[in-house]
């Protein structure tokens, strides 16, 4: 199938080359050559080979440098690199923080006993722990009037009642969120630590890029010593923990998180943290950059691997179909056997699902694919009704062709599907947009208008798939549909089913990967009870009878 065109070999090779060489890529961050002679000058030994007692020191400060000041939140004595620990602690804010300004923390690993500034080979590294976000619109029921934030004031005075603890978090719950479309400061509910455990021997002929920001090495005697690898985890920052901060906000909490890594796994998350940073320097906002992070925070190196293959053939299936699908819709004469109906939906919608990833500020990777693949299905509906359109003084006139008898008979068949398709169809969409308007909130009243429509096509847009199969089932036949795009986006249903366990997803979406898979099976056991028959017409708009046939040869 790969290779009946020269371009689509041409494809297949490009990115069998470009697997390969990321795979290579992969090895080199994750390999590291060790020292071969540990005796020898050339290499550098762990510091912590010597088991040497430890403590853990976290301050809070306005500037990174902790001029003007630091404050001790947490210190861990005996610390030990390969215990796992998580601790939750409550951090009092200045002033100039709940003002939208910044508190960074400062991260020590010194020498148990002393203070980080009285140890001469104290490890440290800077953690911000404000960001500046847009705060999210809120949201408000469209018939009572009472937002959001009403709801989750009541919840935490009871709260308080339980607990008796109003100062964690007690202002930024009990006032409403600020609805400026300025960025406001947001903190970062949740700090994650990392230390290299391994005891492992670099050369310095061979000392990684990456890890040399992060090494620290004095002289001991003839030999070179580094310090302990510590690194602060950013990409297990999300969205989802911020907490907006206002003038009421006196104290927040703060999970700190610890656990040991492998040298491997750290070379692997400083270039991914990396890239992640390079994005936002190109204009990514920290909700486009949080969707790239819920990959590799929320799965294990295992699944990141499969996550990458999976991700390339999605991506190679994508283009084939999309190639595939543009070639057979640009060849197509006649819609004979298929279902103008499903053509209509598919078209309204992608339209509707373009419409509320942009009401939901998605990520432009996501809503300029979108985008693309609806002005694709405007394309197809006007090739589908055969439309015409004429310019006259700036004003367009719409021209719809006629069809012919097989058309009709087709076209019949497919509104007799729609007739008894809508008797369940719609009942439960407006039921479903009538459930949602009483009991949920929204932004405004096009944001609802665009949420239930978006809910009917996920959870009941598998059923405009019907009338096709209604027609293929009339017609006893399925050679008029493009199998060739068909066959690649079923691939892609499969591999969605697979990200469905991986990726992060709303639970609507999650449910249409596999209901998907439900009516492919249905299309190819029609395949299978109705074989190719030469005498019908195909999917180009021609029968084999219509092609000349040469002369029979003589033996």
């Amino acid at each position: 199938m790969f290779l009946k065109t020269s371009f689509t070999t041409l494809i297949v090779g490009v990115f069998v080359v470009y697997v390969l060489h990321t795979c290579w890529v992969m090895y080199g961050i994750v390999y590291t050559k060790p020292c071969d002679s540990p005796k020898g000058d050339s290499c550098i030994t762990p510091y912590l080979a010597g088991k040497p007692k430890l403590q853990l020191s976290i301050y809070t400060a306005l500037r990174p440098n902790a001029e003007g000041g630091h404050t001790l939140i947490h210190k861990e004595e005996d610390f030990d690199v390969n215990s796992k620990f998580e601790r939750i602690v409550n951090v009092s804010l200045p002033k100039k923080t709940r003002n939208n300004g910044t508190l960074y923390a400062l991260i020590f690993v010194h020498q148990a006993g002393v203070t980080p500034w009285q140890d001469s080979r104290h490890v440290h590294l800077v953690a911000q722990l404000t960001t500046y976000m847009v705060p999210k619109m809120p949201e408000i029921s469209l018939i009572s009037g009472e937002d959001q934030t009403q709801g989750q004031k009541e919840k935490a005075q009871q709260k308080k009642q339980r607990d008796g603890n109003s100062a964690v978090g007690g202002g930024a719950e009990s006032k409403p969120t600020s609805t400026s479309d300025h960025p406001v400061s947001h903190w970062r509910s949740r700090l994650t630590l990392n230390i290299v455990s391994d005891h492992f021997l670099f050369d310095r002929e061979y000392l990684p890029s990456d890890v040399h920001r992060y090494l620290r090495v004095f002289q001991n005697g003839k030999k070179m010593v580094y310090l302990p690898l510590l690194f602060v985890d950013e990409l297990s920052n999300r969205v989802k923990d911020l907490v907006e901060i206002n003038s009421t906000s006196v104290e927040l909490p703060l999970t700190i998180s610890y656990d040991s890594i492998s040298l491997g796994r750290l070379r692997f998350w400083i270039h991914m943290q990396d890239a992640v940073y390079s994005l936002q320097q190109f204009g990514f906002t920290e909700k486009d950059a949080d969707e790239i992070k819920g990959i590799f925070v929320d799965t294990n190196l295992y699944f990141l691997a499969l996550t990458f293959f999976v991700a390339a053939f999605h991506l190679l299936f994508d283009f084939l179909a999309f190639k595939n699908d543009i070639s057979f819709w640009k060849q197509k004469k006649s819609m004979v056997g298929m279902s103008s109906k499903a053509v209509l939906w598919r078209c309204f919608s992608t339209i509707v699902i373009f419409l509320y990833l942009f009401d939901e500020q998605t990520s432009l990777l996501v809503l300029i694919p979108a985008g693309i693949g609806s002005i694709i299905e405007v394309w197809k509906v006007k090739k589908a009704f055969k439309i015409q359109v004429f310019w006259k003084g700036g004003k367009p006139t719409f021209l719809f062709g006629k069809l012919d008898e097989s058309e009709r008979r087709t076209e019949e068949y497919d509104t007799l599907a729609m007739k008894y398709l809508s008797y369940l169809l719609y009942p439960l969409c407006i039921g479903g947009a009538v459930y949602a308007l009483i009991y949920l909130r929204y932004k405004s009243w096009y944001s609802w208008l665009i949420n239930s429509l978006v809910n009917g096509v996920y959870a009941f847009g598998f059923l405009f798939m019907l009338p096709q199969l209604f027609v293929n089932y009339k017609l006893k036949s399925v050679a008029h549909l493009p199998w060739k795009a068909f066959m690649y986006k079923a691939f892609n249903t499969f591999i969605d089913d697979v990200f469905a366990f991986i990726i992060t997803m709303p639970t609507s979406h999650r449910l249409a990967c596999f209901r998907d898979d439900v009516v492919f099976l249905i299309y190819l056991y029609q395949r299978w009870l109705y074989p190719v028959d030469k005498t019908r017409v195909n999917e180009y708009g021609v029968s084999y009878d219509e092609k000349p046939k040469g002369k029979t040869h003589k033996d």
